[in-house]
Order: structure tokens, then C-alpha cells, then sequence
């Protein structure tokens, strides 16, 4: 039996999984609020509670994992492996960035488990690259090898956010002004979603609808936000919605720069299915294309939203049943 958890800003996620003939099957998932408990291994404890003699363990955190141990991003929570393996009762306990965890599950997700927004070429022995935006931004990738493929950790999401226009460079200015150093999870995040529209609504004039500010000054902006975006229209929250998608292509692009995804990106966290449709409305796959003399390469990249929210699981879980190399990527040659 194996013990994987995915650990947010937001919710902390926990299932077990058995390796059986055809593959790893989870037998028990639940999730939690992170900030309602003070750390890991209170919400572990009372997990485990519920049956289940655990093997190894693999949990994904949402910040860097440095000498086997991480404090989150953005939550005031440290988890160690050493600490894990004591509460757990395990000699093999892995601790791994999210990202590195999601970007495990890559091989193994079934066709239900994803969308395509470019279907590009598919190099069956290619690296593969993944960019989920939520709470936060997390980059991950897979590097092939003659030994499988090897997932590799990623704060990417912590570079400088580069404009490319006027418009995004008033944006740069004005969350400058709000935070001081501007990374490119300030605007691809839910947070970010919601300064963008800020930014729109205070620094551009964007008209938006009484009734739908309202909605958005609520206990949920960035759900009103996507909500009336995905709608269309002349108004703000429909502004905000393109301009997030075209952020996020120009990102991806740049990912596919540099891991030299020819395998494919994949968008993972809770946006990108949130906003499927306006992902394929042109926005997103413009901007990632657009980079010059590298467009025809970008052409053939596949890009894929993972719509199975238990896919860090999954990931983590591989991880730990393969020690941290994966299958050997089909038609690899060495």
C-alpha cells in the first residue's frame, strides 16, 4: 500500500493506492482545508485512522524541497521526510515538489483524464513539461532517459514577469506598486486573476456591470471573475479572462523554450479546466506561439489541460512505487 498526499495553500490532499498487475489503484482519497489545521501530520494521523497499513509514501508540497525538507510557499507549514517516515512508520518516505509530483502522473493519465488545445506532434521519447495555476504557480517537467523518465522540480513560477506589450507593461507597473517584485504567479494564479481584473477596472476604466462587481467584491472574486468571463462580452470579467489566457500561452511557450518539451506541456492546477473553453478560444495558443523564429517549433508541441484533479496523487504515488524514474518512454533509444 502506498501513501500519497498533494499539499497546497488551499487543501491538502491524501489517498492510498495498492500496486496490483495492471497498474496502481487507489482505494481511499479525502481531502482537507489546509489552514484549518496547524500541520501535516495532525491531518495524516487522522487519515490513517480510517484503516490502511502503509508501505512507502510520497507527498507533494507546494514550495521547494531542499536536503528533504520544505516550508510551503504559501502556507506557515514545514513537513520533513525524516518526520514523515516517524509519523508514518516507513523506511522509504519521499518528499517531492507538487509539481515534480503532477509532472509523474504524466505517462500514466487515461485519455478521460485530459483536453487538447494543440494537438501538435507527439515525440513519444520527448521531454514533457507542466504548468498548473491555482493557489500558485508551479512549473514541473519530465526529462526522458535510457532508464525512464525522470522527474524534476521547478520554482519557476517565482521568475520575473516579462510584459510584451504597453498594456502589460501599465499591469507590470501597478502590481509593482501593490507587491513590490512582480513573478509571473502574480498574474497566472488565482490571486493574479483577481489583480488583473483590479488592474482593469482602477488603472484601465474597463466598464463592468453593477450587479456583476458586486459578484466579484464577494467572499469568491475569482470565481465570479471566470464565471462571467467564460460568458463574453465587452465587460471586465471577460477582459480579464482573455488576458489571463494569453498570459498563460505566453508562459507555456516559454516552458516548451525551456525544457524543450517536444513531448508535450500539460496545464495542470484548478484554472486551466475551469476556463477549457476559453483556453480554445485562440488567445492562449496565440501567444504561445509567438516567438519569432521559434513558432514552427512550438507548432508541433502538444499542449493538454489535465482535467483529473487527483492527478498529483497519481503522480506521487508513481513516484514512490518506482523510487523516482519512471517507465522507460516508449521508442527511447540509448
Amino acid at each position: 500500500m502506498i501513501l500519497a498526499g498533494d499539499v497546497g495553500g488551499t487543501k491538502t490532499s491524501l489517498a492510498l493506492y495498492r500496486r496490483e498487475a495492471r497498474g496502481l489503484l487507489r482505494n481511499r482519497m479525502a481531502t482537507y482545508r489546509s489552514g484549518e489545521h496547524e500541520g501535516l501530520d495532525p491531518i495524516l494521523r487522522d487519515f490513517l485512522g480510517g484503516g490502511g497499513s502503509v508501505e512507502r509514501a510520497c507527498i507533494g508540497v507546494a514550495g521547494p524541497v531542499v536536503d528533504g525538507r520544505c516550508r510551503l510557499t504559501n502556507l506557515d507549514w514545514e513537513v520533513d521526510e525524516a518526520s514523515l517516515r516517524r509519523t508514518l512508520g516507513v523506511r522509504e518516505a519521499y518528499l517531492v515538489n507538487d509539481l515534480q509530483a503532477t509532472a509523474s502522473s504524466l505517462p500514466f493519465l487515461q485519455e478521460s483524464d485530459r483536453a487538447m488545445i494543440q494537438e501538435g506532434e507527439t515525440d513519444p521519447a520527448g521531454n514533457m513539461a507542466v504548468l498548473a495555476a491555482g493557489t500558485g504557480l508551479g512549473e514541473g517537467f519530465l526529462v526522458g532517459s535510457c532508464a525512464g523518465y525522470i522527474p524534476l522540480a521547478s520554482e519557476g513560477g517565482h521568475v520575473d514577469f516579462a510584459p510584451r506589450d504597453e498594456r502589460e507593461m501599465r499591469l507590470h507597473a501597478f502590481l509593482r506598486e501593490k507587491h513590490g517584485r512582480v513573478s509571473v504567479e502574480r498574474v497566472l494564479s488565482g490571486p493574479g486573476l483577481y489583480d488583473v481584473y483590479r488592474f482593469l477596472r482602477e488603472e484601465e476604466g474597463v466598464a463592468e456591470e453593477p450587479g456583476i462587481m458586486a459578484e466579484v467584491a464577494g467572499r469568491e472574486p475569482q470565481r465570479a471573475i471566470i464565471r462571467h468571463g467564460l460568458a463574453g462580452g465587452p465587460g471586465a470579467c471577460a477582459e480579464t479572462v482573455r488576458i489571463f489566457c494569453s498570459l498563460y500561452g505566453a508562459e507555456a511557450g516559454n516552458l516548451a523554450l525551456q525544457y524543450l518539451a517536444t513531448g508535450g506541456v500539460y496545464l495542470g492546477g484548478g484554472i486551466a479546466p475551469a476556463i477549457l473553453p476559453a483556453l480554445r478560444r485562440g488567445e492562449f495558443v496565440s501567444a504561445f506561439l509567438d516567438k519569432g523564429r521559434m513558432r514552427d517549433l512550438l507548432s508541433r508541441v502538444p499542449v493538454t489541460v489535465i482535467l483529473d484533479p487527483a492527478a498529483p496523487l497519481l503522480g506521487a504515488a508513481s513516484f514512490a512505487a518506482a523510487g523516482g524514474v519512471l517507465a522507460r518512454p516508449p521508442g527511447f533509444r540509448s
